[in-house]
């Protein structure tokens, strides 16, 4: 099934305790996690029904914070990031390849952190 444009993405869960919290959802939810992603900073990744990807990984750093951040499937990046902007988003990652799965920004607007997610 094809995501549909400005949905979910990808879910991304930042945790020390990746273990739990993939059994969590495995156990809650039957959800599927691969093993973990070089590409997407070591995540544990599953792909869940109407074709979102849910990932959980530790900390890449000691400052990274736990966090629950959300990617939203855009088709031109740049587009996306000027309509943010304008709205008062602050870019925190102007842009990021990740190899085979496309590129990626990250914003911040009230206090939450918030992605968007261009497949390629």
């Amino acid at each position: 099934m094809d995501v549909i444009e400005s949905s979910v993405h990808y879910l991304e869960i930042v945790t020390p305790d990746v273990e739990s919290m993939c059994n969590l959802y495995t156990k809650s939810f039957g959800w599927n996690f691969q093993p973990e992603s070089p590409e997407l900073g070591n995540a544990r990744v599953a792909k869940i029904q109407g074709g979102s990807l849910f990932g959980i990984r530790a900390p890449m750093s000691p400052t990274e914070k736990p966090i629950m951040r959300m990617y939203i499937r855009v088709s031109d990046l740049e587009t996306s990031v000027q309509k943010v902007t304008q709205q008062g988003a602050k870019m925190l990652l102007e842009r990021m390849e990740i190899p085979e799965h496309g590129i990626i920004a990250i914003y911040e607007i009230g206090g939450i952190e918030k992605g968007l997610w261009q497949v390629i």
